[in-house]
């Protein structure tokens, strides 16, 4: 297998954490080369920092080097889908952080230039490979559960005025969103990664606990694709942090709760599986785990170099990312609206370029 050469592009913490977790793991395959940020002091102390031969500071020209394979995109929101066109056209593949973009149809036209580009695109989900949520995805798979009856998803963290001093953060422009772009939208993805797609959303949001454009709280109610429903709970002004996750189905319910510096990894055990009875226990202890050695960001970009080898799948698409955005794309328009919101989302949809709006500017 090739070793790829990689060009972090923004040099954040989020940058700071694929470093740490992900790539500093895969020497093999990955040599990041560059480390580029528009801070020519932020680059250059991330460059020295990570041991990165070289801190550029101008995307274009990075661009421009013919021995860069891989972009991985860690800027703001807002410059996500130029820059990953402008990686495409170069013939750069992308690793792009969450979320892709502002709109279904800016998804869609990433859809379109990738078609027409020798490069492709993959989006980050890094929370789908921690070996609790790979466990409860092989049980899920293996039809034991049986039908799917309700579920339920509290993302309820705090963040506070300090983390809103980063000037991108808190702003529809840069940000594009807030819990539900930010901190729930990997929640809810485990949600349609274990559960399948929604089919109707019902939602509520606003801003109470910062004087920010975006939003800090939010409910909704979902009808899945299959027919079971689900409830979402979003804030930002928990004086506790914790995620929860329970999923209840005829043979079993499955639960996670994680807490304080745990809430922002769900993905990780213990989750917890009450089976329905002794028969069902059995057929559960039969469901051997794999070994899985790699996790989060570790494990998606060893999977990402497997698909470039092999030509594969990607283990996160941007039909992955575009289901994500229709379901906020569909929050959004329901709180603004009062409507409930069928899915999928088309193209005559008033919220198909976008659910930014000066409704969602409101700070209440």
């Amino acid at each position: 297998m090739r070793r790829l050469r990689v060009a972090i592009i923004g040099c954040g913490w989020v940058a700071g954490t694929q470093m740490t977790t992900g790539y500093s793991h895969l020497r093999d395959l990955f040599e990041v080369a560059i480390a580029c940020d528009s801070d020519r002091d932020r680059a250059t102390a991330f460059a020295a920092e990570h041991k990165i031969g070289t801190a550029a500071f101008d995307y274009d020209a990075v661009l421009a080097d013919p021995s860069i394979d891989v972009v991985s995109l860690c800027t703001p929101p807002s410059l996500h889908h130029p820059m990953t066109i402008a990686a495409l056209k170069a013939g750069k593949h992308v690793i792009c952080e969450k979320p892709l973009t502002s709109s279904l149809a800016l998804v869609d036209d990433i859809i379109d230039a990738e078609r027409q580009s020798s490069a492709r695109v993959m989006p980050i989900f890094q929370y789908r490979f921690a070996p609790g949520v790979q466990r409860i995805k092989r049980v899920l798979d293996s039809g034991l559960a049986g039908k799917a009856y309700i579920a339920s998803v509290e993302t309820a963290w705090k963040r506070g005025p300090e983390y809103y001093q980063v000037p991108w953060r808190g702003k529809f422009a840069t940000e594009l969103g807030g819990v539900l772009l930010t901190q729930a939208i990997h929640i809810h993805d485990l949600l349609l990664f274990l559960r399948g797609p929604a089919a109707e959303v019902k939602a509520f949001k606003t801003t109470r606990v910062n004087a920010i454009e975006v939003e800090d709280c939010a409910v909704a109610a979902l009808r899945m694709a299959d027919g079971s429903l689900c409830s979402l709970t979003a804030t930002l002004g928990s004086q506790r942090p914790v995620t929860r996750i329970r999923l209840c189905f005829e043979n079993l319910t499955i639960e996670r709760q994680s807490y304080d510096t745990d809430a922002p990894r769900p993905g990780d055990e213990p989750w917890s599986i009450v089976p329905k009875d002794s028969t069902v226990a059995a057929q559960l202890e039969a469901i051997v785990p794999r070994d899985t050695p790699l996790t989060g960001f570790a494990a998606q970009f060893a999977a990402f170099h497997a698909a470039l080898d092999s030509g594969g799948a990607f283990p996160v698409t941007l039909l992955d990312a575009r289901r994500s955005l229709e379901l906020v794309t569909a929050l959004f328009h329901s709180s603004e609206t009062g409507e409930t919101v069928p899915l999928p989302i088309s193209q005559a949809h008033p919220r198909y370029q976008g659910w930014i709006s000066a409704q969602s500017k409101h700070v209440a």
